[in-house]
């Protein structure tokens, strides 16, 4: 069952919460009116390697406020998923998602006031097996 979460460690999450990269170049809005939906890992090679924590939202769910231009994108494998990362701290922040495209999933420790560390029991998912893998 998919973890959701209205607040980490006592910190709300706000129904428009924001999140940036490290160096602040690149600044996003979620919109997140249900709190934290789908808290996850991943253990495919690429999930593993960065170890965030992702959470989901539509593809509507996400506005690129400043850095646009700062992101790079990175695909693999199906090339479905797509991947961004600002290509000036390396930090990635949000993704398409494979297992369903209609998403994002995006880091959590980029949520403003937010650390990820305090949230227990996220899942990880079977990335490695992942279903269109095998078609």
């Amino acid at each position: 069952m998919p973890l959701n979460f209205k607040e980490v460690d006592g910190v709300e999450i706000k129904a428009r919460h924001t999140a940036s990269c490290h160096c602040g170049a690149v600044e996003i809005e979620l919109s997140l009116p249900d709190g934290l939906v789908d808290v996850r890992r991943c253990d495919c090679s690429l999930c593993r390697r960065r170890g965030a924590i992702a959470a989901s939202v539509p593809l509507s769910g996400i506005n690129i406020l400043r850095g646009e231009d700062a992101l790079t994108l990175y695909q693999f494998n199906t090339c479905t998923a797509k991947h961004y990362f600002c290509s000036h701290c390396g930090i990635y922040t949000h993704h398409q998602r494979r297992s369903n495209p209609e998403q994002y999933g995006f880091n959590v420790a980029c949520l403003e006031g937010i650390n990820p560390l305090k949230i227990e029991g996220i899942p990880t998912y079977d990335g490695v097996n992942h279903p269109a893998d095998r078609e």
